[in-house]
């Protein structure tokens, strides 16, 4: 029996070298010299935390990292931006959340494509991931060109084809 998983991990690895990116490019730009401009990334709890002097500085920075994130070769869908919060400093703060998993909602609109298309595989939700498993693996491979082609509002990766 066939099978693989459908799974949305984000590489720690790849996500710094982005901020590390953005970090550069702030450093060099002549409109940010002078400003208190900060990008982190906390690993554990999955945030990067934003501070930046004024509101359109906070939306350029924002705009760096996006792309910094796709060079990478990440999708901006992985990014959850929260509401911008003021600091007793009179700078802009902003968390941005790294969505990794899929959540039931997104599993049960997959399952149901996979349903939808009427090949002989059979679809399972696990945990934060979809297990796939069918006889014959061209039907697996159309199931993942068929996922690759819709939007399911998160970026999807196909992993462990056995």
């Amino acid at each position: 029996m066939a099978s693989f998983d459908i799974v949305n991990k984000v590489d720690a690895q790849e996500v710094d070298n982005a901020i590390n990116n953005t970090l550069k490019e702030i450093n060099t730009r002549y409109d940010f010299r002078g400003l208190h401009t900060e990008v982190e990334f906390h690993k554990k709890e999955n945030r990067i935390h934003l501070v930046a002097a004024e509101s359109m500085k906070l939306e350029a920075v924002k705009d760096m990292l996006i792309k910094n994130f796709i060079k990478r070769g990440i999708s901006a869908k992985v990014l959850d931006f929260k509401d911008p919060k003021g600091t007793s400093q009179g700078h802009l703060k902003m968390d941005v959340m790294l969505k990794e998993g899929i959540d039931r909602e997104t599993a049960k609109k997959i399952v149901k494509e996979i349903k939808a298309m009427k090949v002989k595989v059979q679809p399972q939700i696990q945990d934060d991931q979809v297990r796939v498993d069918g006889k014959k693996i061209d039907d697996l491979q159309a199931v993942i060109k068929h996922l690759k082609s819709k939007d399911m509002g998160v970026p999807l990766q196909f992993v462990n084809m056995k």
